[in-house]
């Protein structure tokens, strides 16, 4: 993990940051009464963190989650097992068309990756490691699709058609 800092005179690069503190500052305001102590602060803010977290919709969030039920269903980062630092790997958050398929642009080509009409308007993140790419659902966290884009193919089909003798 690495610290970043924002630079002075540009709150609005830290406005998640400076938002939830705003938030917190008026709901600790709110309460009757005054802490009379560090400990008994630090109480209060324990509670307005774990009710922020896990018990508070939240607007920005699909179906108005919570950002604790988020956290739990994407999947994690792991450390590098080794250190192949050529691999290409980047995320990216989209969302499956109408007809059931969700774009991706590999080696300067657009590759149209199948997961199927039931899964039309879901808002997905795309996990890609040079070629490999995994297609979660954004709100549940459900591996929808896992590939290895065929560079030969514009469309990458949901399932391999058997071989003809």
């Amino acid at each position: 993990m690495r610290q970043k800092n924002s630079r002075p005179g540009h709150p609005t690069t830290c406005g998640k940051v400076e938002r939830f503190q705003q938030t917190m500052k008026n709901r600790l305001r709110a309460r009757p009464g005054r802490p009379t102590g560090i400990t008994g602060l630090q109480t209060l803010i324990d509670r307005f963190t774990e009710i922020y977290n896990h018990r508070r919709p939240h607007r920005s969030l699909p179906h108005r989650a919570t950002p604790a039920a988020i956290y739990t269903t994407l999947p994690k980062d792991l450390p590098a097992t080794s250190r192949d630092h050529d691999a290409h790997t980047r995320v990216r958050h989209d969302r499956i068309d109408d007809t059931g398929v969700v774009t991706l642009r590999t080696g300067g080509r657009l590759h149209h990756i199948g997961i199927g009409r039931p899964h039309a308007r879901t808002h997905v993140i795309m996990l890609i490691n040079d070629l490999h790419v995994r297609v979660i659902n954004a709100t549940t966290g459900e591996l929808l699709r896992e590939l290895t884009i065929d560079t030969t193919r514009d469309y990458q089909p949901q399932r391999k058609k058997p071989s003809e003798p």
